[in-house]
């Protein structure tokens, strides 16, 4: 439970919307596994009480943490020395996509860089 409230939580009270700083391979994986398994067990409550409040659910789901995952996502490029404007490459079909997740996997730079704080 504490894992949830240091990767997830913390990133919806204090980073809402921040896209300065770095953020860690542990915590955008971390906030990934927790969105995933929200997302998992909305679509559960949402099987169980129909299409109309599924989509409901889902709908609020990705609207409230778009802007979270965005962030998380920049500053995870921070760390590894990426502009954010890296991110712009999920608008490119299936390649865009694979390129990220590389840069996501790879570690981040020892020290000091760029976007520091």
């Amino acid at each position: 439970m504490n894992a949830v409230k240091t990767y997830f939580i913390d990133v919806l009270k204090n980073h809402y919307v921040d896209f300065k700083g770095r953020a860690t391979r542990q915590q955008y994986w971390m906030f990934v596994l927790f969105y995933f398994i929200l997302s998992i067990v909305i679509g559960i409550i949402g099987a169980i009480c129909g299409d109309t409040v599924n989509g409901i659910l889902s709908t609020l789901l990705t609207l409230g943490l778009f802007l979270p995952s965005l962030g998380i996502g920049v500053r995870r490029l921070h760390d590894t020395d990426r502009s954010g404007w890296w991110y712009l490459l999920i608008l490119l079909p299936f390649i865009g996509g694979l390129v990220l997740l590389v840069f996501f996997c790879l570690p981040g730079t020892e020290g000091e860089n760029r976007f520091n704080k």
